[in-house]
């Protein structure tokens, strides 16, 4: 493990921690199950995640964004040279020294913000869409996974499918608010498959056959949450805590999603308090 931190590092821990938790994720009831050094960890990994993810959504240039994400380029292979500037950094570089983080992962984060920043993406191929999932999701999997305690190629595993199956979630649940900045991630296939042609965002969320194409997509998100499953059945019941719970979590809301249908798209889908509680309880402890 790593040398006790400096004090400017322990209080960018604790601003990270309190960042965590005022938001409210559901993160962050997963990553409660934690010790303490894996649970900060985490919490830097998340707020990472969040500037690069807030670069790609900001109403910046596109010229600007890309400098940016570029500038977080360097910033990570200073890290792991291991001469980090930045505070954010200086945590992560512990991170990684002490639970064998990838740079290849940090990096395709910043590939996935990328893909968002040169230009709104619409209708992507299946292709694209499952390069961009593993992008902004598997590879943080893989990162959390090795944080958690099982660096196995199941776990692996666990990240490819999981990952995939929490941001095909999030496409669903945010389909009115990626409108409104000109994306649609709805893939070009199931658009085809159900009659839906190419068009803005807006006019395909508006077209009648979109619940079927939702419900198509909804079904891939599901069996990967099953692939997820029996990934993390070949790996350390007890590393894996906090993945089932994320899983749970985000299923639940998926199973929400359907229940409300696709005509509604500006009702909020969401678990209260007590429900996350319940599963984290239930797949964390029990």
């Amino acid at each position: 493990m790593s040398a006790p931190p400096a004090d400017g590092d322990a209080a960018t821990r604790a601003e990270i921690r309190e960042r965590v938790i005022a938001a409210g994720t559901s993160f962050y009831w997963a990553m409660r199950l934690l010790p303490a050094e894996r649970r900060d960890a985490m919490f830097a990994v998340y707020a990472y995640c969040r500037v690069i993810d807030d670069i790609a959504d900001s109403d910046d240039p596109g010229a600007a964004k890309l400098a940016a994400l570029a500038a977080w380029r360097s910033e990570v292979a200073a890290l792991f040279a291991g001469r980090p500037t930045q505070p954010l950094a200086r945590v992560l570089a512990a991170a990684a020294r002490d639970y064998r983080l990838r740079q290849e992962d940090f990096l395709a984060l910043i590939d996935g913000m990328e893909m968002d920043a040169r230009a709104p993406i619409c209708a992507p191929s299946l292709q694209e869409l499952d390069l961009y999932c593993d992008r902004v999701a598997s590879a943080v999997g893989r990162l959390s996974v090795r944080i958690f305690g099982d660096d196995s190629p199941a776990a692996d595993r666990v990240a490819f499918a999981l990952g995939r199956a929490l941001q095909l979630t999030n496409i669903l649940r945010d389909l009115s608010e990626d409108a409104a900045r000109g994306r649609l991630y709805l893939p070009r296939e199931l658009l085809d498959r159900y009659g839906i042609a190419a068009g803005t965002p807006e006019r395909v969320l508006a077209h009648p056959a979109l619940g079927a194409v939702c419900d198509a997509l909804a079904d891939i998100a599901e069996a990967h949450f099953r692939d997820a499953a029996a990934a993390m059945g070949q790996c350390s019941r007890r590393a894996m805590r906090p993945a089932a719970v994320m899983g749970a979590v985000y299923h639940a809301s998926l199973v929400r999603l359907r229940r409300r249908g696709w005509t509604r798209l500006d009702e909020p889908v969401s678990l209260s308090r007590p429900a996350k509680i319940w599963l984290a309880l239930r797949h964390g402890v029990l």
